[in-house]
This record gives structure tokens, C-alpha cells and sequence, in this order.
């Protein structure tokens, strides 16, 4: 990953987790999904997504990243959160 796209990402996640109400443009619910959140990061013409979640309310948890091509979010990749998330919720609460 080049070093300004980085340096991007940085900055979104550090907005996230500074300020008290964070615009959809930067995180925002998925619909149709058990709390999956997506956290937008523009870069000159490129557009990266990083699904998260919440851990106990303030802990968010990055699961897994990907560039965004298309308006509509892959099903492959919200199926790969959405099974990150429960491994996560698993291993960690032995639900």
C-alpha cells in the first residue's frame, strides 16, 4: 500500500476515534447486517472500505479491508465480515 494512502487511512481512524460524532461520510451502519459498520476512506480517486464493529460500546474492532470498485458493497465481502465479527465474538466471549 503506498505510504499517502496509509497516512490517509491513519487520519479517518484517528477522526473516529477523537471525535464525538462522526459523519456518515467517514462510518456509517450496513444496513442488513448484525452491527457490521464500514469505516470510507477517499484517496485521490480511490475508495477503501474497512469493516468494524462495536466490542462492549467504545472498543471498535477492524475486521477485514478492501478497495471499493462499485457503489454497491461485494456480498463477499460483508459475508467475510460478518463471519470475522462472530469468530471474533466467539473466541472472545465463548458464545
Amino acid at each position: 500500500m503506498q505510504p499517502d494512502v496509509q497516512k490517509k487511512i491513519n487520519w479517518t481512524l484517528e477522526l473516529i476515534a477523537t471525535v464525538e460524532r462522526v459523519l456518515e461520510k467517514y462510518f456509517k451502519h450496513i444496513t442488513n447486517s448484525s452491527g457490521v459498520y464500514e469505516v470510507r476512506i477517499e484517496f485521490a480517486s480511490n475508495i477503501f472500505r474497512v469493516f468494524s464493529f462495536f466490542d462492549k460500546g467504545n472498543l471498535i474492532i477492524l475486521i477485514n479491508g478492501f478497495q471499493k470498485k462499485t457503489q454497491k458493497i461485494p456480498r463477499k465481502e460483508l459475508e467475510t465480515a460478518e463471519k470475522l465479527k462472530l469468530e471474533y465474538l466467539n473466541k472472545k466471549y465463548g458464545k
